[in-house]
């Protein structure tokens, strides 16, 4: 078993030390959508101590090409230097692929408080939706329309309100 220690120095088991490590490199804001974090995003995928002072964080980016994965491994190695973990490896993971069904709710909450509107869950039991009507962040309504298939970012659309007439980013389902 792998130890480490805690902050005030009193040693822990490794699973303690992954789970608090995971948490720390989760809480790291996406830099596009800063308002999520990593975790509420759902790309972190794994935190796996490989020895004293060595850790592997495993990512999965939201599309193969997405230019901000430099900048989340980047934030993520900051924070656990900080934390006092010397060795660390931040690795993307491809497989399985991320999808927005990997964003919590509590990250879907915030997407729609900050204005995006979030995307839908697929329906893994139950009846197919029939309407693929995007909701309004602003008003709630489901009347809207499509203005533009990308928007400030590739995995956003942008779309209007047609009940209150306010344009808004729609986060993607994929």
């Amino acid at each position: 078993m792998v130890t480490g220690t805690r902050p005030d120095g009193r040693p822990t088991d490794d699973t303690a030390l992954e789970a608090r490590l995971r948490e720390i490199a989760g809480s790291v804001p996406d830099p596009e959508l800063p308002v999520l974090t990593l975790a509420e995003l759902g790309v972190l995928r794994a935190v796996r101590l490989l020895g004293p002072g060595r850790v592997e964080v495993e990512l999965t980016p939201t599309y193969t090409g997405c230019p901000a994965i430099e900048a989340m491994s980047a934030d993520i190695e900051r924070l656990l230097h900080e934390d006092g973990v010397p060795g660390v490896s931040v690795v993307t993971v491809l497989s399985p692929a991320w999808s927005t069904d990997d964003i919590s709710a509590e990250g879907r909450r915030k997407l729609a408080e900050f204005g995006i509107a979030p995307p839908r869950p697929h329906a893994s039991d139950g009846p197919v939706p029939l309407a693929l009507s995007v909701r309004c962040p602003n008003c709630g309504s489901t009347e809207t329309e499509l203005l533009s298939r990308f928007s400030s970012t590739a995995c956003k659309a942008l779309r209007r309100c047609i009940a209150c007439r306010e344009p808004f980013d729609h986060f993607k389902e994929l």
